[in-house]
């Protein structure tokens, strides 16, 4: 392993993900579609290898573990985007009157959209996390992201590699203005993830939150 692997670190990604997992048990019943904790139970269990293997920095680089982190995020933004679906409906019900109920699941469905895609973007941009490490062996894939830290020539940041924090700060700006800002998406692929994050935190705060605002 690289001196430098070490300080390229994993916990990050996993207490946020743990946090997110954690608030599942949390869903309103009235738009929980299944059981609250088939959620967790099931993140924890995709979640539990990688943590195993690199419990704070990425030391082992093993494929399948990228596999088994993409699956996670993929049930993550399923489970999420079922969430919606379900608010969406019950809004629709006639049942809606509790606006704190609107609010609680509005703001849990944002919060789980936010870091979902933050991990997904930290997981795909250059082949993920061991490929951008420029002493790794795997060969880095072309740039997914272009930050503004690439594009300038400032002293003390030629080196500059993003961490995950840098691609939370994407998830959240992109679900915030539903739109790239300062960080611009290259590759078809996380155009992709950022149109399905925009459309999702659009249809949270612009339907939900809205109703839930007039309910209250």
């Amino acid at each position: 392993m690289n001196k430098s692997m070490r300080h390229i670190r994993r916990w990050p990604a996993s207490l946020a993900v743990v946090a997110v997992l954690i608030l599942q048990l949390l869903v309103p019943t009235q738009i929980a579609a299944f059981p609250r904790w088939v959620m967790p139970a099931l993140g924890a269990l995709l979640l539990l290898p990688l943590i195993w293997m690199n419990p704070f920095h990425l030391r082992r680089d093993e494929p399948w573990l990228r596999w088994v982190e993409l699956a996670l995020l993929a049930v993550l933004v399923l489970a999420n985007a079922i969430y919606l679906a379900e608010l969406i409906v019950y809004l629709n019900s006639g049942d809606a009157n509790n606006g704190l109920v609107l609010v609680k699941a509005a703001a849990l469905i944002w919060v789980t959209n936010v870091v979902a895609f933050g991990v997904w973007y930290w997981e795909v941009d250059r082949g993920g996390p061991f490929a951008r490490a420029p002493e790794h062996e795997r060969e880095a894939e072309r740039a997914d992201l272009l930050f503004p830290q690439m594009t300038v020539d400032l002293p003390g940041w030629d080196r500059w590699l993003p961490g995950f924090t840098d691609y939370l700060f994407v998830a959240f700006t992109a679900a915030t203005a539903f739109s790239p800002t300062d960080t611009m998406p290259l590759t078809a692929r996380v155009k992709v993830l950022m149109a399905i994050q925009s459309a999702i935190a659009l249809l949270t705060i612009a339907v939900v939150a809205a109703r839930a605002v007039n309910v209250l």
